[in-house]
């Protein structure tokens, strides 16, 4: 199951390109039948051509760069939680602290809305508010007289939890760029039916080309759409271009194994 789940990771983009491969094929088989291949291949077409590949070139690297970027927020945001955990296990084992044990107690149940927030079943504006009851649990620790680094300490993951969820929610609010697709998806467009027009001979090796084209281009631009929002679980679960969620996932099952003894 897991090597059928990877393939199909590895190809849903391009399974997701077929059906307009089909489209196009039956339009080039109808534009040779009657006649319809009007223009001959020319410099100038050439150049739409290589222009379309620069600006899919352009687009991909801009979106990589936050791409990367995006991969390392569920790491931090694992590891900023985890540091709270055990500092509030330190404090309860050390002070046999019932703030301590309350904190843990609502970490749990603070991972479990981080989790829902990623499928959006939780809104940002109440997660946040939730981070932000933190504060009551380290006001009460400091009243119990716990060392100010500690309470130091979680405050700045706390801190830093707050900036990262605000990251990943504008990552997956904001398109990248959205006049560059525009003129990207209408040169593709213009290409696809340059290509569908034009008279090569032989016949199968225009058909050849044409697909062949069409198929780098859309695919690229599907790619692109796929990565510009790499926190999209709740269409498409943690699978194809979205960012991996295995070192939340892994913490959760800690979370959920964690008793306090």
């Amino acid at each position: 199951m897991k090597s059928t789940k990877q393939i199909w990771q590895k190809w849903s983009v391009a399974v997701k390109v077929l059906p307009l491969m089909v489209v196009v094929a039956t339009l080039k088989l109808l534009s040779h039948k009657f006649g319809l291949e009007v223009m001959e291949l020319n410099a100038l077409f050439s150049s739409l051509v290589a222009g379309t590949i620069f600006l899919i070139g352009f687009l991909i690297s801009g979106v990589l760069s936050d791409y990367k970027e995006s991969e390392k927020i569920p790491s931090e945001l694992t590891a900023s939680m985890r540091v709270m955990l055990d500092d509030a296990y330190t404090i309860w084992k050390s002070k046999n602290s019932e703030t301590a044990r309350q904190f843990i107690e609502f970490e749990k149940i603070f991972m479990n809305l981080l989790m829902n927030w990623f499928y959006k079943k939780e809104r940002t504006k109440s997660l946040l508010e939730k981070l932000g009851r933190m504060n009551d649990f380290f006001a009460e620790l400091d009243k119990e007289g716990i060392q100010p680094a500690y309470i130091i300490k979680m405050k700045n993951e706390q801190n830093n939890i707050r900036k990262l969820i605000m990251r990943i929610d504008t990552i997956r609010d904001t398109d990248f760029i959205g006049s560059a697709y525009a003129i990207v998806e209408a040169m593709g467009v213009l290409t696809g039916f340059g290509l569908i027009v034009i008279k090569i001979e032989p016949f199968y090796a225009s058909l050849f080309f044409t697909l062949l084209v069409t198929f780098l281009i859309s695919y690229m631009v599907f790619l692109i759409i796929d990565l510009d929002n790499p926190f999209d679980y709740s269409a498409k679960g943690e699978g194809g271009t979205e960012v991996s969620l295995k070192p939340l996932r892994d913490l959760e099952i800690v979370f959920s194994e964690f008793e306090l003894n």
